[in-house]
């Protein structure tokens, strides 16, 4: 099992403080440190002993790609059976868990025949839900 070693830079980000401040407190031996080639590394125990805590290691920061789509789709001439079973579809398909949240508004305007569909997810999620409502809306 291995110490965990840090650089000056790390610990400038965990502490909030700059480089160069943590580089003056290892030249002045407030903050030990073991040099390695040209720079300096500091070991976990150390850092604690400087703050005066024990030091934690941050949560994973790498990012991870998140994709919403909003749609609005508008449909003339349908009829109210229709548009009550595109709405009942795109509602039941909606409540099982996927990925990501997915919420689905439906509005039917029964003087124009006209229905919108709104639809807020992810990518696939979506595309999905328009193949249903377009299942439906051809049959």
């Amino acid at each position: 099992m291995s110490t965990p070693l840090y650089s000056t830079e790390e610990v400038a980000e965990r502490l909030g403080l700059h480089v160069r401040t943590v580089r003056g407190y290892v030249r002045d031996g407030r903050l030990r440190a073991v040099r390695i080639g040209k720079q300096y590394r500091i070991m976990r125990a150390d850092l604690e002993a400087f703050v005066g805590a024990p030091v934690t290691d941050p949560p994973d920061v790498r990012r991870h790609r998140h994709v919403d789509v909003s749609s609005v789709v508008e449909i003339d001439a349908v009829a109210p059976e229709t548009a009550h079973r595109v709405s009942t579809l795109l509602t039941a398909v909606r409540s099982h868990p996927g990925d990501q949240p997915l919420r689905v508004e439906t509005v039917y305007d029964e003087e124009r025949a006209r229905m919108k569909i709104i639809i807020i997810g992810g990518l696939a999620d979506t595309r999905q839900l328009l193949e249903y409502a377009q299942a439906v809306l051809e049959s």
